[in-house]
């Protein structure tokens, strides 16, 4: 059976423009807060929101869809960003990202 292709990100950015749930675990609170040198309680209230299945948080949007963390061509929390966001596009992605994301496939070896 064929593997499914490798992607490199060539951080593009494209992804963080696309309206969703980028899920956050406690521990991704923690060190985003952290990061941002706020309480933790401060971050849920101004940079999270509950998600549409009520079982969890995500990151809010900026008013036209895009991450709250993105600015320009940059992520503001880079180093410490959800593990969603890291997993893009190899671990999950979502219908029609190919058409927007700039990612190159890496070669198969063999």
């Amino acid at each position: 059976m064929k593997k499914p292709p490798k992607y490199l990100c060539e951080r593009c950015t494209n992804c963080c423009r696309w309206p969703g749930d980028v899920k956050v675990s406690d521990q991704e609170i923690s060190a985003m807060a952290a990061f941002l040198q706020i309480p933790e309680d401060r971050f849920i209230q101004h940079y999270t929101r509950l998600r549409a299945n009520r079982r969890g948080l995500s990151l809010i949007d900026q008013p036209d869809g895009a991450c709250i963390f993105l600015d320009g061509q940059d992520c503001k929390i880079q180093s410490v960003k959800p593990q969603q966001c890291r997993d893009f596009p190899n671990a999950w992605n979502f219908p029609g990202w190919r058409d927007i994301c700039m990612a190159t496939e890496i070669p198969a070896k063999g």
